[in-house]
């Protein structure tokens, strides 16, 4: 089996845990946690993992210039990423976050053709404008069922969440190219893990954990090791062989997952405003990654 498949199936695992954990993520908060507390859980647990496993792995010499690089990693692909996303879906539902989400390849895109100067073509940027429309249309009138406080907001940080997670894939490609993963992640996550102390501690220490059913552990347990730890790396390993946008585009996979999942369990519904959304935004992204035809 090639790198190439390998890194395209790890990238697959990848979008189906993160389906998951829109679901078993919205069980555990904010009735057992608050959103910040868990997310100081969350990256505290996975700074303790990777930095066991670096203990295993080859060792590597990081740059200076390169820590500025590593901080700003930090800041969107853990701090502003999770805080955003877990205070978004504290207050919206699993399909709406997950399907908000799949706007990710084209901010991806967007934010290569400024930063790295890539040309846009027309096709494309219909298709981002398309796109963006279905996620306003979502987010303004995409009301939620269930436990779902304030779909509005809710939907808009999930937003801000899928545009920090787009810098991130293109700040952290480059570290890519240069070191192993585990060189570096331990401390993207440990500089994370500083940034979201601040918000995160009071709401960690006022949970009573007498209160909290073993199921519910098993899904705070299933979050740190499996949609922190577990994707973060399968997904720095995939951008090893895949850039950045087709990493990007396997969150298109997301709201399948998210939606069977959630549906199954009686945790969402689908709605005629989700769907046209959803329709919306996957023509939008199609229309992105279409790849330039031969002249």
């Amino acid at each position: 089996m090639s790198k190439r498949t390998l890194a395209l199936i790890g990238a697959t695992l990848v979008s189906l845990i993160y389906g998951v954990t829109f679901t078993i993520a919205k069980d555990v908060m904010p009735q057992y946690i608050d959103a910040y507390g868990f997310i100081l859980l969350r990256v505290g647990g996975s700074v303790l993992l990777f930095w066991l496993v670096w203990l295993f792995m080859p060792k590597e010499k990081i740059a200076l210039n390169d820590f500025p690089r590593i901080i700003a990693a930090a800041l969107f692909g853990v701090a502003l990423n999770m805080l955003t996303f877990f205070k978004g879906l504290s207050l919206t539902s699993p399909i709406s976050a997950s399907v908000i989400m799949v706007t990710t390849p084209i901010i991806v895109l967007v934010l290569s053709a400024i930063i790295m100067k890539e040309r846009m073509r027309k096709r494309s940027v219909f298709g981002i404008v398309l796109g963006l429309v279905g996620t306003a249309f979502l987010i303004l009138y995409g009301k939620s069922v269930g436990s779902a406080t304030n779909a509005n907001l809710g939907n808009f940080l999930v937003f801000v969440n899928a545009v920090s997670y787009g810098l991130y894939l293109i700040i952290v490609k480059k570290l890519m190219d240069k070191y192993n993963a585990f060189t570096f992640v331990k401390w993207i996550y440990l500089f994370g893990f500083l940034m979201v102390l601040p918000f995160g501690w009071s709401q960690f220490e006022a949970v009573d954990w007498s209160v909290v059913p073993t199921a519910i552990g098993w899904k705070i347990g299933f979050v740190v090791v499996f949609s922190t730890f577990f994707t973060y790396l399968l997904n720095l390993l995939s951008m090893k062989e895949l850039k950045p946008t087709t990493v990007a585009v396997f969150i298109y996979l997301q709201p399948l997952f998210a939606t069977i999942f959630a549906i199954s369990l009686g945790k969402d519904e689908l709605s005629w405003v989700k769907i046209g959304a959803a329709v919306l935004v996957f023509s939008g992204v199609y229309l992105v990654t279409q790849k330039k035809e031969a002249s």
